[in-house]
């Protein structure tokens, strides 16, 4: 209580000396109006355009202009300090858009980077809501040297950056600011198949200083949660046709590997394998100009950049990582469940895969099947998971949902896994999001899992005797039969000033998913989030909010197994883009012993966390996150005193070359004797030179320092990444690279510990997309 009122005082204080100090005024005179969901009719063009960063081309001369841009952050709709101008205009086969965008040039901020990687530039954007549902919208960003970045937004999943699209894009840096145009390909969207269209559309500009300057044609209503549903709408767009033909990308890999023998055993020899070669195919045909046929036969999913580590020295359950691979992303927005009941990295390695994804006025539609080499099954269990690998397998999904009013819709989904050695999972689940008001709406999921197991396929002799909580049933694969549920049911409100969340969901002991993502069992869990954000008018501050968060979680037979309670503010100041955050949490919770099996309660916890995040320049970016409190040190049975620290810095020396090192530091220590009961260091650097937009240069270095009671969790490893790519499109590229990866191992008497490179390999991939 008395952390809340000392936060409470600090946010009532800087919202007097904001009141004190005033607000600064604008250097703009002109007459100025928010336009709320504006409308533009859009012309086909009067003459050719040519992609290059001029407007002097003929099509540009009759194109329709926007302007009377809106400040949407900080500010509240209220008049930038620089102007901005859009034109757009279509022919046959583009959508044209071209932006001026009046500033100091001597200002902006650009890297020249790779595809998708830029961050903390100016930059431009295109939002479109081709059926405008509300469900799902193309964003389109570019900035002042012409380097794209796109995403997929979903209502479910958010943002989607691994997401691309073949479109075009250009640049100029003039005089009096800078000057983009792109050309989207109507064959990369997809849009009801009717001889006019009226698509929800929005021109944003980002324009980052001393804060953060979102500028949007559109006015919005923070009491308005529905973001598309506020965007403008362009009209006029007639006799054009989406997304059909054919489209053919294989690719080529190539590679040499090499791995200490014997397991491993730093005393052996280090076995060179012969250079090896695989050829992939997958394919794309538009079935119908809102429905879209993928099929890839030995897919190369490999990554070109290894997942960075993460923080596991503590951890109990399998961690999450991004899907990066090219096979899902279209139509991956289609697939997303609340539960994420179908996490596409346990389609693990396919043989084959074949994707049906359908988009018509109202109603998505998804399918997938694939045929699994080396099957990844994550065991759920109470406070722990564990993973099998049963062999091969056959995935199907089939996912739909309806939009039912603006914001609102409701889906179903069904994912099945059958297990070449026999056994079987499959999940069937109904959801929906309801938007009751502006504000206010309401969510849930309901899943029902059928489980039946195989028999000592890649079974564990250490699961052999792990009960399910709360059913005779084990973690064994034994050739068990057995049925279970998940839930989840939300109520919502997100506002101008006071927003909050209110959340149950509970899986079930027999509830088991082999799609999806949901490493715990046997839980009921509810939670309160309340927020409360300020504006002040001047002052240091120009946002600030303090939050409130209670969680808890108790098994089904009434076992609490934790409770906390959360206060944080957050205060976002008006220079060097820095934002603040303080936090604190109390709570309790209970764990069962993994050296003797018995339920210990931990009471006491406590915990601080500070946050400090500032882009004081163009060249320097620092995010920062420091930890300490009571906490629980799970293979040591005690609570420790932990310390944590996060430091990521984004370093651009020149505009074409950035380094990017992260820290991340965690050590817990016994209370009364100071003795260690775990650590982790993990220090990771990323090197990167781009050329030009095609071609770049990069360098990987990561360190990994682990010591824990378990053993699998204790050891200290190097990684070393160089790479070369060259890159046409998203789809068309060149890679060059190899992974060299470094263990120490431990003195045998009577030998000396050392370093030795545990495992290396060259590859080379080539790619190239074929479009008819």
């Amino acid at each position: 209580m008395r952390l809340a009122i000392i936060l409470l005082s600090v946010c009532c204080l800087a919202v007097f000396i904001g009141d004190a100090v005033g607000l600064q005024a604008s250097n703009i005179t002109t007459t100025f109006e928010p336009q709320f969901r504006p409308t533009l009719r859009v012309e086909r063009t009067a003459g050719d355009i040519k992609i290059d960063g001029d407007l002097d081309d003929a099509g540009w001369v009759s194109a329709d202009r926007v302007n009377g841009f809106v400040e949407r952050y900080p500010g509240d709709n209220t008049q930038p300090e620089v102007n901005t101008e859009v034109m757009l205009a279509y022919d046959d086969e583009h959508i044209y858009v071209a932006y001026l965008c009046h500033d100091d040039p001597g200002m902006l901020r650009a890297t020249m980077s790779q595809r998708d990687q830029y961050s903390g530039d100016d930059a431009v954007s295109l939002l479109i809501d081709t059926y405008g549902q509300a469900a799902w919208a193309y964003e389109f960003f570019v900035n002042p040297y012409g380097v794209q970045k796109d995403c997929l937004w979903s209502n479910v999943g958010g943002e989607d950056y691994g997401f691309d699209l073949i479109w075009e894009s250009a640049a100029t840096v003039t005089e009096s600011g800078y000057q983009v145009e792109m050309a989207i390909p109507f064959t990369s969207l997809r849009f009801p198949n009717r001889d006019v269209q009226s698509w929800r559309i929005d021109f944003w500009r980002i324009r980052p200083r001393e804060s953060y300057h979102q500028y949007s044609w559109a006015a919005y209503d923070r009491n308005e949660r529905c973001f598309p549903c506020q965007w403008g709408t362009v009209e006029g767009i007639a006799d054009v046709q989406p997304g059909k033909g054919l489209e053919i990308l294989p690719s080529m890999v190539g590679n040499q590997s090499g791995a200490l023998a014997d397991g491993g055993d730093p005393n052996s020899g280090f076995d060179n394998e012969d250079a090896d070669a695989e050829f992939s195919v997958g394919t794309k045909y538009s079935i119908a100009s809102d429905m879209t046929l993928e099929a890839t036969y030995n897919p190369d999913f490999s990554q070109i950049e290894a997942d960075a580590a993460q923080v596991d020295v503590n951890t109990t359950i399998a961690l999450f990582y991004p899907e990066r691979r090219p096979f899902f992303q279209e139509g991956a927005d289609v697939f997303r469940t609340l539960f994420n009941s179908f996490y596409t990295r346990t389609v693990n390695d396919p043989q084959y895969a074949v994707k049906m994804v359908s988009r018509k006025p109202g109603f998505t539609f998804g399918l997938m099947s694939a045929a699994d080499e080396n099957t990844a099954y994550i065991v759920p269990l109470e406070e722990s998971s564990s993973m099998l690998l049963p062999g091969k397998s056959y995935v199907n999904v089939l996912r739909g949902s309806r939009s039912i009013a603006e914001g609102s819709q409701l889906g179903f989904i069904v994912t099945d896994r059958r297990f070449e050695a026999g056994g079987y999972g499959t999940i069937v689940g109904i959801d929906g999001d309801i938007r009751l008001t502006p504000s206010i709406g309401i969510d849930g999921q309901f899943l029902t899992s059928f489980t039946g197991e195989p028999v000592e396929a890649g079974a564990s002799a250490s699961l052999a005797g792990v009960p399910i909580g709360g059913t005779d049933h084990t973690a064994l694969f034994d050739g068990e039969s057995f049925q279970g549920n998940a839930f989840i049911a939300r109520l919502k409100r997100f506002a101008r000033h006071w927003s909050f969340l209110l959340d149950y969901n509970q899986v079930d002991p027999s509830y088991r998913t082999q799609t999806g993502y949901d490493p715990w069992i046997n839980y009921r869990n509810g939670s309160i989030w309340s927020q409360y954000r300020l504006y002040p008018e001047g002052g240091p501050f120009q946002r600030l909010q303090t939050e409130i968060y209670l969680d808890g979680r108790w098994l089904f037979d009434g076992t609490r197994r934790w409770e906390h309670q959360t206060v944080s503010v957050y205060g976002q100041l008006r220079w060097a883009q820095t934002g603040i955050s303080l936090a604190g949490r109390r709570g309790s919770e209970t764990w069962t012993s993994y050296w003797t099996g018995e339920r210990i309660e931990y009471d006491d916890l406590l915990y601080f966390d500070l946050d400090v995040n500032c882009r004081p320049s163009d060249k320097i970016g620092v995010f920062a996150s420091v930890e300490l409190g009571r906490t629980v040190a799970r293979f040591a049975d005690a609570v420790g005193n932990e310390r944590s620290v996060d430091f990521t810095l984004d370093l651009k020396p020149i505009d074409r070359f950035t380094i990017e090192p992260n820290f991340n530091w965690v050590k817990s220590t016994e209370i009364e004797t100071g003795d260690h009961l775990f650590r982790q260091y993990i220090a990771r650097t990323r090197f990167q030179l781009q050329v030009n937009r095609q071609a770049s240069v990069r360098l990987v270095v990561q360190y990994n320092d682990s010591k824990s009671p378990m053993p699998w969790l204790t050891g200290k490893a190097w990684d070393i990444d160089p790479l070369i790519t060259y890159r046409l499109s998203p789809f068309t590229v060149l890679y060059l690279g190899s992974t060299h990866d470094y263990s120490y191992f431990d003195a045998d008497e009577p030998g000396p510990s050392r370093w030795k490179l545990s495992s290396r390999q060259f590859f080379m991939k080539l790619q190239y997309l074929f479009q008819m």
